[in-house]
This record gives structure tokens, C-alpha cells and sequence, in this order.
């Protein structure tokens, strides 16, 4: 099966660590030797890479195109409008790509469906482009593009509408089907096919080496994500006065920061809160390991990767009771769900881990279990079926033709 993925979320090498999740799925479902694919991932247009545009200058520096564990991706430039952006971005985005999948069709790559990830704007764009190209569409949906989105009206009308023209549909959690299906999204084409963990990339090592190494002594928790409001570090940072023999490293970029840090100083526990910056995944394994437990009270989350990385380390967590994340921690061994999202829920739900802490290899054990293994199986199940109903129909209408 040839399959385009396509997709705004996907790494490059100015943002190695953007939308990683979409790449390492796909490198375990080409790994299986049945597909191929190639990635057609739009940025942002903006002219200058001149470093005082900030985040904005890293857009101009990505390349045109490059190969990702020889996967060939291809970055178009897609126009960003201000105020009405959000509306005319489906459009913008399948106009953008339409050129340069022309190119790829011409150089001799016909695809059989389209890949896409993230439900707005690039699953709608993506089942634009499916009928102007004449390809079945299959979108996955990961989360805020669910539970988020829907809240506005013309981008909910968009999203329903790419929900009933694509071929087939694919959430990282269950919560996410049944969310879609209350929208009025048509159920029997929704398949939950729940994300992995890399078990090589993310493994135990020497805990007290990894602490020596980062300078990390007494009762320490990671958090790890956008510093944002939807992430809400501002609840764990809040929990630390609690918590007075805590200390809490806290890994990700984001617009909070400077309010984050004000935060610390006014409650008094700055000395006690790293902030760590931008982390790389060979890196944030040794924090992982590093850690006794792993923190997340975001108010959404489809299907946070994170909270098996830190236990496939064999560190347990404490997170937010929300959408697919009773899915993540089901167990002791995995830890605990905030019985609310609040510092003192927070602190709850840590004494609770605490006076019962897990062994650090049932830990891992119960990670191993999430092998992406049976979600590239799904996959090739669900693009089997929807390319093999496709092909008849598209002879059919060469014929008619």
C-alpha cells in the first residue's frame, strides 16, 4: 500500500520534537514492510529567518524538503491570516499542498489514500484534497481537535463535514469515539487504534546514576509539555507548599513560562522548581529515570504520550482524571489520578502514590503492554479495506470515462 501522510504536525530539523508522535507512528507501520509513504507536512509562510522574529523565524528555516529515517517529507508554505485564520485555514492548507503532491504524483509516486493527522484544519484540507486528487481520506483525531474545536461553529460545521466524507476515521482513545459520535459523527467508521510508547527509545537504566549525573537528590517530580494553561504546571507548582521535601523539574517551552516562574517566587518554592527548557527524548529518558514520579494535570488530552515514556522508564505517574487518560492509568503500577485538578488534588493523589509506590519494574511491565505492535496492525487493517473498496470504484468511473 502507498499511503501520503499529511499532516501540519510532523518534526523537523528546526522543531525535531513538533508533532513526533504522527512520525513515530509511522515509522512502526512502515517498519512492517506493507507500506510505504510519503509526508507531505505544511508550514507556515513567514519571510525572514532573521532570529528577533523569535518562533516565528524558525518557519522560514525549515527546509523545502528532507528525508526523516529515510522517509522523504516534503514542507509547502501555507498562508497564517490573522483574526480570520482560523475559519480559512483548511483552504489555505490543501491550496498550499495541492502543487506540491501534483509533484509528487508526476514523479511517479501514486498514492492509494491519504494519511491525515489532527481533525482541523488538516483533516478537513486533507479530504479536500482527497476529492480533487480523486483518494480516499482517513483522518486521526488526537484530541483538542475533538474536544476543543467543535466549541466553534463554522469550524465545527467544517469538521463534521471532512467526519462525513472521509473514508475512515481513527481516535487515540475511546473517549474520543464517543465524543465524536455525541458530535453526530457516523460511529461505524471510527476505529480507536491507541498510540504506543517506544520501549527501546524510552527503558530503565541505572536510577541512581541518572540522579547522580543530574544533580537530583530527595523525593523529585518531572513534568513534561508546552508550558501552557491547557498543561496547567501553574496546579503542580502550586502543590509544591504542600509538599515541603518535593522538588519538581519541569521540561517544555511555552508562552506561561515568565508567569510560571512568578508563580514559584511568590509561593516561595523558586529553589525548589527547575525549569528545564526544550528537552530531546535521549535526554528526557534520563530525567524520566531520574524521577520518582511523573506529573500531569492538563485539562485535555487525547492520548498523552508522556505518561508512557515515564512509565516505560518504570517511573510512575499522577495525572489528570480526563478523556483518554483513565485509558493510560489503569492500574496501581502506572499510578494515580487526581481525585481533582487542584494543588491539593494534586498533593493527594502524590501521598497516595507514595504509601503505596510501585515497584519500578512492574511499572515497566505494565508499559510493555502498550507495544505499538497491534496499532500498525489496525492500521493496516482499516487502509486495507478502505484502498480495496476504493479500486473498484475508481475503475469503475475510468471506464465510464
Amino acid at each position: 500500500m502507498k499511503l501520503l501522510t499529511f499532516s501540519t504536525l510532523f518534526p523537523n530539523t528546526v522543531k525535531p520534537s513538533h508533532g513526533i508522535f504522527v512520525e513515530t507512528r509511522l515509522r512502526y507501520l512502515l517498519g512492517s514492510g506493507k507500506v510505504e509513504s510519503k509526508v507531505v507536512a505544511p508550514v507556515p509562510w513567514f519571510p525572514s529567518s532573521n532570529p528577533r522574529f523569535g518562533d516565528y523565524a524558525g518557519f522560514a528555516k525549515v527546509p523545502r524538503r528532507e528525508t526523516r529515517y529515510e522517509i522523504d517529507v516534503r514542507h509547502p508554505r501555507y498562508l497564517v491570516i490573522p483574526k480570520v485564520g482560523m475559519t480559512a485555514a483548511p483552504w489555505l492548507l490543501a491550496q498550499s499542498a495541492k502543487k506540491e503532491i501534483g509533484r509528487i504524483l508526476d514523479e511517479g509516486y501514486d498514492f492509494d489514500a491519504i494519511d491525515a493527522h489532527y481533525f482541523y484544519p488538516d483533516g478537513v484540507a486533507a479530504v479536500m484534497l482527497g476529492k480533487y486528487f480523486n483518494k480516499p481520506v482517513v483522518i486521526t483525531a488526537r484530541g483538542t481537535d475533538i474536544n476543543l474545536i467543535p466549541q466553534y461553529a463554522l469550524p465545527k460545521k467544517q469538521l463534521m463535514w471532512a467526519g462525513e466524507h472521509a473514508a475512515g476515521m481513527i481516535t487515540v482513545c475511546n473517549a474520543l469515539r464517543d465524543e465524536m459520535v455525541g458530535l453526530g459523527m457516523p460511529g461505524e467508521r471510527i476505529v480507536p487504534l491507541r498510540n504506543g510508547v517506544d520501549l527501546q527509545r524510552f527503558a530503565p537504566m541505572d536510577r541512581q546514576a541518572a540522579r547522580a549525573k543530574l544533580g537530583i537528590d530527595g523525593f523529585t517530580l518531572v513534568s513534561v509539555g508546552l508550558l501552557d494553561q491547557r498543561k496547567a504546571h501553574h496546579l503542580t507548582i502550586g502543590a509544591l507548599p504542600l509538599m515541603p521535601d518535593t522538588t519538581l523539574l519541569i521540561a517544555g517551552t511555552g508562552p506561561e513560562r515568565k508567569n510560571l516562574e512568578n508563580q514559584a517566587r511568590q509561593l516561595g518554592v523558586a529553589e525548589r522548581v527547575s525549569f528545564l527548557g526544550s528537552v530531546a527524548q535521549p535526554q528526557l529518558k534520563e530525567y524520566y529515570n531520574a524521577a520518582d514520579a511523573m506529573v500531569l494535570a492538563s485539562s485535555r488530552e487525547g492520548w498523552a504520550n508522556v505518561l508512557l515514556e515515564s512509565m516505560a522508564c518504570g517511573t510512575p505517574v499522577v495525572a489528570s482524571n480526563v478523556w483518554g487518560t483513565p485509558e493510560v492509568v489503569a492500574a496501581p503500577e502506572a499510578g494515580v489520578l487526581m481525585p481533582e485538578r487542584t494543588p491539593e488534588g494534586i498533593a493527594r493523589a502524590l501521598r497516595t502514590l507514595r504509601e503505596n509506590y510501585p515497584d519500578h519494574a512492574a511499572t515497566r511491565r505494565y508499559a510493555e503492554n502498550f507495544s505499538w505492535d497491534a496499532t500498525t496492525e489496525g492500521q493496516i487493517q482499516l487502509f486495507s479495506r478502505i484502498i480495496g473498496a476504493a479500486r473498484p470504484a475508481a475503475s469503475r468511473q475510468r471506464a465510464a470515462a
